[in-house]
C-alpha cells in the first residue's frame, strides 16, 4: 500500500483530482486544507476508508484509475491534522497487521 500526504494541494492537484473522482461536485463547494492518496488492492481501499472515516473528519473519494472499472485509490480530505490523524491510524492498522502475518509465518 502507498500513502502520499499534501499540505495545500495545488489548484492543478485538486483539478487532476476532480476530472478522476467519481464525485465531481464536491470539489466545487468545498474548502480543504489537506489531501492523503492512498493506493493499493481494494479491500484495502475499502478497509482503509473505513478506518479514516472513524479516525478523523475526513471525506473520502474513490479515485478512478487507468481503467474506470478497477479501483485502487482513495482521496481523504479535509484540514491538516485531520487527514494526518486519519492517515496515521491507517499506517498504525496495516503495520500491526503486516507484524501479526509475519509472527504468524514464523510460527509455522
Amino acid at each position: 500500500m502507498d500513502i502520499e500526504f499534501i499540505k495545500s494541494p495545488s489548484d492543478g492537484v485538486l483539478k487532476m483530482l476532480r476530472d478522476r473522482s467519481f464525485s465531481k461536485d464536491f470539489f466545487d463547494n468545498q474548502l480543504f486544507d489537506a489531501l492523503g492518496l492512498i493506493q493499493g488492492k481494494l479491500s484495502e481501499m475499502i478497509l482503509a476508508a473505513d478506518i479514516a472515516e472513524k479516525s478523523a473528519s475526513v471525506k473520502v473519494l474513490e479515485i478512478k484509475g487507468i481503467c474506470p472499472q478497477h479501483f485502487t485509490m482513495i482521496a481523504l480530505l479535509g484540514d491538516t491534522s485531520s487527514v494526518n490523524v486519519a492517515l496515521e491510524s491507517i499506517t498504525k492498522l496495516f503495520d500491526e497487521r503486516r507484524k501479526a502475518n509475519v509472527d504468524r509465518e514464523s510460527d509455522r
